[in-house]
């Protein structure tokens, strides 16, 4: 047989059958007897040791198992010169949205390759920029990661939170406007919390501290919202509401633009939530009124409206979410009325009052549309963008003159834009001094899932690109917990598209591209649809000759790990590597650990019913892997600090899948140290990841050598 070189688009690869190769010899892993019985089914979990990951064995296995994988990396010739042209494209600044404070504006901004972003403050007219908040001054190897939470009614000062190496655990500070200074004010154990200020304090949300060894794996129960007032002892903040009856519970607080009201969420986890209110003045005396009770339907306070009650966006009744106005009924109980109708074509994703009118945000096929109207709905009227993106809006200056727009697409770095409501246009625009010299195409294409119901995908590759069917292809996805994968810029693709490779980003059921219904269809005994959709995607791109199962990659993150992980069990066959990362893909345990117990409502528990146990058991990533299977290059991605979804997850699935791999395709871990779930990783570490990824993609489609 003779065997061609394929030179595709600057990429040159010898076909992966061209060298044969032998089973890796991988890190022995020891196995237990550990049993656990779900309704008369008894279930092995032999890797159950490795839950513990704080013990020095386990610890030992981490070492062994990042060693064995960085020795193969270093096999790869061009994974260093991938990580050089990754830095290169960083040489832009990246600026965040204003924050607005009296007379001055406060922004991050991460400059080429730092590893964070610095906040810098300055006059609202753009003058004596100075820094005001360094992360290098809590961490100086960019493991701490900041952000502002608020700041106070007579501008005096800022509430910011500190996190580190990427754990959800922060640390709340007060930071004075006028100096820099930090107070001593040191708030410990809070996760999931904002900032609300009122009079000279603010409300948060907060744990107790967790047990010695259990800070990142431990069970986190008992949320708590307290009232601090400046300056004072920490331990003498007041507790405006726990519910020891019901300790798996998420709460979040906010008060009304004037002060009057507070309104207090209580959810059971990540999907619905009741909605309760005071006023303000009352607070100590536990004075709460049911706006809404239950957890079925999702409604979001936007502001109250004086005599005429609160605005709230809603999905009662209205699965693509309308707005409403909640208005006392006379018998300790609300009433409601719409002011916006649902729209049947777009989901409504959000709604933000600036003084008296509403910016609404809403979803067309996965792309931004922002309009503004009255706060009756009247006088409507469309605010162009500068093209098809994913745009969010944020507040502006205190008198509402002004709020601010960002924007961002495949191909635009997320620029911020500042809208003036009088003039009815953009005054200002902030756009990423970022130069990108090839041509970038993007398309949205709809195909059948298995079930026949249409799904859409964007597909983004260089102009001019020739389908033939080899085009090393990355397939993203996600499909849970109400997320929308939209328009994004990411210089992590630019290589890939440089070099002629395809990104492919699919709308998932259980997302929020296409409202409630489409988050529904893919949760709990609806979760097969999500698989089912992201294989047909794979389908689909193969039929189209966009690529083959040879130069096929698929990757996603958190719930896209699990996403990854089921549908590399389920159709071994379809892909030639694929990428969990930090996944959920032990779903018979998941609950147990840190706050996934706040995922029940989306994934269901395998101690809810003998059916949902059942159901769970038969894709969950862990236990569908089988002995003798020829399954994809796969290199499974977690960190070590890592408190959401915790690196167990990934130790036991990795650990299974090295035992159950019959073929030569690498099955690999690799554990990020001090960093967690993925929200405040510093740049290098980002860039290692990155550059391994894409490394050991290319290099397991055969292709050895790149331009």
């Amino acid at each position: 047989m003779k065997v061609a070189f394929l030179i595709i688009a600057g990429l040159i690869s010898v076909p992966a059958f061209a060298q044969k190769k032998s089973k890796m010899d991988y890190p022995k892993t020891e196995k237990g007897t550990v049993v656990h019985d779900y309704f008369g089914t008894k279930v092995e979990d032999p890797y159950h040791w490795l839950e513990d990951d704080r013990a020095p064995k386990t610890e030992e296995w981490v070492r062994k198992q990042n060693e064995f994988t960085q020795n193969h990396l270093q096999q790869i010739s061009y994974r260093t010169q991938i990580r050089q042209k990754l830095e290169s494209y960083l040489t832009f600044d990246r600026r965040g949205a204003y924050i607005y404070v009296g007379e001055s504006r406060i922004f991050p901004l991460q400059k080429g390759n730092e590893n964070q972003p610095t906040y810098f403050i300055e006059s609202i007219n753009g003058e004596n920029t100075r820094v005001f908040l360094n992360p290098k001054e809590f961490s100086e190897e960019g493991l701490a990661s900041i952000s502002i939470l608020s700041h106070d009614p007579s501008n005096q000062y800022v509430v910011y939170s500190v996190a580190m190496a990427g754990s959800d655990w922060q640390t709340i500070r007060i930071r004075e406007v006028a100096t820099g200074n930090d107070l001593p004010d040191e708030i410990k154990w809070v996760k999931f919390s904002g900032a609300e200020w009122l009079e000279n304090g603010f409300f948060y949300t907060c744990y107790d501290a967790p047990k010695t060894g259990d800070e990142l794996k431990g069970t986190n129960t008992g949320m708590k919202v307290k009232y601090h007032k400046v300056g004072t002892e920490i331990n003498r903040d007041f507790l405006v509401f726990e519910d020891p009856s019901n300790p798996l519970r998420y709460y979040g607080l906010q008060v009304s633009e004037d002060k009057k009201y507070l309104f207090l969420t209580k959810s059971t986890g990540t999907d619905g939530f009741e909605t309760w209110v005071c006023k303000s003045n009352e607070f100590r005396k536990n004075n709460w009124q049911a706006i809404q009770k239950g957890f079925s339907n999702k409604i979001s306070i936007i502001d109250n409206i004086g005599d005429q009650g609160f605005l709230a966006l809603s999905d009662k009744g209205a699965p693509n979410y309308q707005v409403v106005i909640y208005s006392p009924a006379g018998d300790d109980s609300f009433a409601f009325k719409t002011v916006i109708p649902e729209s049947k074509s777009a989901l409504l994703d959000g709604v933000m009052r600036v003084k008296n009118e509403l910016v609404l945000t809403y979803l067309e096929n996965a792309q931004t549309k922002l309009k503004i109207c009255d706060l009756t709905g009247g006088n409507m009227r469309t605010i162009e963008l500068p093209g098809i993106g994913t745009s969010s809006v944020s507040k502006g200056t205190e008198d509402g003159e002004v709020f601010q727009v960002s924007f961002t697409s495949f191909t635009q770095p997320t620029a911020h834009l500042v809208y003036h409501r009088a003039k009815n246009d953009f005054i200002e625009e902030n756009y990423p001094n970022f130069q990108f010299n090839t041509e970038v195409e993007v398309q949205q294409v709809w195909y059948p899932s298995k079930d026949g119901t249409k799904v859409s995908m964007f597909i983004i590759h260089k102009k001019g690109l020739k389908k033939t069917g080899n085009n090393p292809t990355y397939l993203y996805g996600y499909g849970g917990f109400n997320i929308s994968l939209t328009p994004s810029f990411s210089t992590n693709y630019l290589w890939l598209l440089e070099q002629g490779g395809i990104v492919a980003i699919a709308n998932l059921r259980g997302g929020g591209e296409y409202g409630e219904n489409w988050h529904q269809a893919g949760m709990k005994l609806n979760k097969q649809n999500v698989f089912n959709d992201f294989i047909a995607a794979a389908e689909y791109l193969i039929a189209e000759k966009y690529t083959s199962k040879d130069f096929l990659a698929i990757a996603g993150g958190s719930n896209g790990g699990l996403l990854v992980g089921a549908c590399l069990t389920q159709r071994p066959d379809l892909f030639k590597v694929a990428f969990p990362a930090v996944g959920v893909l032990d779903m018979l345990r998941y609950q147990k650990f840190t706050v996934g117990w706040g995922w029940v409502p989306e994934y269901g528990s395998s101690e809810d019913s003998k059916e949902m146990f059942e159901y769970l058991y038969r894709y969950s990533p862990l236990h569908a892997l089988k002995p003798k299977t020829n399954y994809p290059a796969t290199m499974v991605t977690t960190g070590d600090h890592d408190d959401r979804v915790v690196p167990a997850h990934s130790f036991k699935f990795a650990a299974r899948l090295q035992e159950c791999q019959a073929g030569p395709a690498p099955a690999l871990i690799r554990i990020d140290v001090n960093a967690g779930h993925g929200a405040g990783k510093p740049l290098a570490k980002v860039l290692d990841e990155n550059a391994d990824k894409w490394a050991f993609m290319l290099w397991n489609m055969g292709i050895k050598t790149i331009k």
